[in-house]
């Protein structure tokens, strides 16, 4: 019991911090910021799989499910955002 509570304010304060970082960033930013969030997403991809590795559907395995569904798609639209920004960047071509 004491793991879950101490686990529980650990991820309120979390929320909390990242929540009033994320505020305070200008707008310029928030797409080179959330490219650079694909690498966590990313991570937490790679930790969901290996929690739901087990075949047995227990409620472990199904906030994995869950998890890796959400940060995939936090990492396909950062992904797409991102070549959207570039796409800005690229010098358009001359018509003839």
């Amino acid at each position: 019991m004491d793991v879950l509570v101490a686990s529980l304010v650990v991820f309120v304060l979390a929320a909390f911090v990242g929540f009033e970082v994320i505020n305070k960033v200008p707008p310029t930013l928030h797409t080179p910021l959330m490219s650079g969030s694909n690498a966590i997403s990313g991570i937490a991809v790679i930790g969901a799989l290996l929690v739901t590795s087990g075949s047995d559907m227990t409620v472990t395995n199904i906030l994995g499910l869950v998890a890796i569904v959400l940060a995939m798609v936090n990492v396909v639209g950062g992904f797409l955002v991102t070549d959207r920004m570039l796409q800005m960047f690229k010098k358009k071509e001359a018509r003839s």
